[in-house]
């Protein structure tokens, strides 16, 4: 479980987080963090946020972001607002560290899949680009549909064949959550809901 000042990296990709204010801090209305993109990084994919909007704040460097197939490049100083089932990717094409202030809201558990995503990663548990195997994506994606959805293949495929490939994903020892990964703070004792 998340928590403030809490850092989580990807190694392959060299993104970096720092937990701001959680869902527990803001009761779910908000998750705010620093996201550090290492210079010249990839493209990652393309995914829309069905019931939740962004905000963006360059802080350092320059971001670029592909938004509807469109892109435009961000540099320090500028603001990007991304409302809910808007299609994007963003990557530090730029020779320098980008560093963004990225708010979203409401949170709902997105905290949890970005934990799963870069400690996966951490482990060496995906593949060179920092993406999980397919049957691990899925098992993600399907559980987080709330919070995260690929913009390919079109959503109504996704509902058919996803609860399947990760009904076998869970067979096979693949989960959503992995409880290594979602630690409490240290020295806080855990609550029982």
């Amino acid at each position: 479980m998340a928590y403030i000042d809490q850092v989580i990296a990807n190694p392959k990709t060299g993104q970096s987080i720092r937990f701001i204010q959680t869902s527990r801090d803001t009761r779910g209305r908000l998750l705010e963090m620093e996201s550090t993109y290492n210079p010249h990084s990839t493209e990652p994919v393309a995914h829309y946020h069905p019931q939740q909007d962004e905000a963006f704040t360059v802080l350092a460097g320059a971001l670029t972001v592909r938004i509807n197939g469109t892109l435009t490049a961000l540099k320090a100083g500028d603001t990007l607002h991304i409302p809910k089932n808007t299609i994007h990717s963003m990557w530090n094409n730029g020779d320098q560290p980008a560093v963004v202030n990225w708010q979203v809201r409401p949170a709902l558990n997105t905290e949890f899949l970005l934990e799963s995503g870069m400690r996966l990663a951490s482990d060496g548990k995906t593949k060179a680009d920092g993406t999980p195997p397919l049957l691990q994506a899925v098992v993600l994606v399907h559980q987080f549909r709330n919070e995260y959805r690929l913009a390919k293949p079109p959503y109504a495929v996704q509902r058919l064949l996803f609860p399947i490939l990760a009904a076998i994903g869970r067979l096979l020892g693949y989960r959503a959550t992995y409880e290594k990964y979602n630690q409490e703070q240290p020295g806080v004792m855990k609550v029982l809901e």
